[in-house]
C-alpha cells in the first residue's frame, strides 16, 4: 500500500527540506513532500507574495490527497488550499499559524497590528536591510518586555547573501491580516504553538472554539523542532490515518 502523502509549506525563513530539520524521518513512514513557496529561491531574487501561486503549488503537491503541515505564515495558503479543496486534505497541522485575519480584532492581534502597519505602510520607500531592522526592533521589545526579559541586541544589517534574500523577502510581504482566511470545517486540525507569544496562544484558542486542538510544546516561534512537537505531529498524522482507512 502506497505511503500517505504529506505536503510541508514552511513560514517565511528557510525553506523547502531545510525549513523542516526534525520532520524528515517521516519520510520512512509517509511520502514526504517538502515544497518551495512562490518566491523563494536560492538563486533568483525575491519576489513579492503570490497566494494564488502558494495555492496552486500545494494543491499539485497534495495529488490525489494527503495531509497539509504548515508554519507560520504558511499556514495562510495551507488553510486556502484546504478550503478550496477540503476533500484533498486528510488533516491540517498548523505551527503558529500567523493566521491573523481571522482574530485581528482579538486584542493580541489588534495590538500587533497597530504596532506593524505603519511599518508595512511604509515598506515601499525602506530599504530591506532597513526594513528588517525595524521590524526586528518593533517585534522584539514588545515581546521582550511582555517576558520580562532585555530585548536582544541591535540587529546589524544583513552579513551574506542568503540573509540579504531574507530580508528583502520580508519587506515585500504583505500584512497577515489582510489575508482572505476562513475555518476549514470537516477537516481535523492540530495547532502547535510555543508557549512564548499571546499572539499565538489567541490564534490558537479562536481555532479551538472551531473544532482544533492544540498542543502547547515549548520552542518558541518553532514548536515542530521540540521532541514533544515531533511526538504530537507523529501522533496526529497516525490518527488521521486510522481515521482515513477507517473511513475508507
Amino acid at each position: 500500500m502506497p505511503s500517505e502523502r504529506v505536503v510541508f509549506v514552511h513560514g517565511a525563513g528557510s525553506f523547502g527540506a531545510a525549513a523542516w530539520p526534525r520532520q524528515h524521518g517521516l519520510a520512512l513512514g509517509y511520502d514526504c513532500l517538502f515544497i518551495k513557496r512562490h518566491g523563494y529561491d536560492a538563486v533568483e531574487e525575491p519576489q513579492a507574495p503570490d497566494l494564488e501561486a502558494d495555492i496552486a503549488v500545494i494543491r499539485e503537491a497534495l495529488g490525489a490527497g494527503g495531509h497539509l503541515v504548515a508554519h507560520s505564515a504558511g499556514a495562510i495558503p495551507a488553510m486556502l488550499a484546504a478550503l478550496r479543496d477540503p476533500g484533498r486534505v486528510y488533516s491540517l497541522i498548523l505551527c503558529e499559524p500567523a493566521v491573523f485575519s481571522l482574530t485581528r480584532d482579538l486584542p493580541a492581534t489588534a495590538a500587533h497590528r497597530e504596532l506593524l502597519q505603519p511599518l508595512f505602510d511604509a515598506a515601499p520607500e525602506m530599504t530591506d536591510e532597513g526594513f528588517e531592522r525595524e521590524f526586528v526592533r518593533r517585534v522584539f521589545a514588545v515581546e521582550a518586555a511582555a517576558a520580562g526579559r532585555a530585548a536582544r541586541p541591535g540587529h546589524t544589517a544583513p552579513a551574506d547573501e542568503a540573509a540579504r534574500r531574507s530580508a528583502a523577502r520580508l519587506r515585500l510581504q504583505t500584512p497577515p491580516w489582510e489575508a482572505p482566511l476562513d475555518i476549514v470545517p470537516g477537516v481535523p486540525t492540530l495547532v502547535l504553538t510555543g508557549g512564548w507569544e499571546p499572539l499565538y496562544e489567541e490564534v490558537a484558542e479562536f481555532l479551538v472554539s472551531t473544532g482544533a486542538e492544540h498542543r502547547q510544546v515549548g520552542g518558541n516561534h518553532r514548536p515542530q523542532d521540540t521532541g514533544a512537537g515531533r511526538k504530537a505531529i507523529r501522533e496526529f498524522l497516525a490518527r488521521s490515518r486510522q481515521a482515513e482507512t477507517g473511513a475508507g
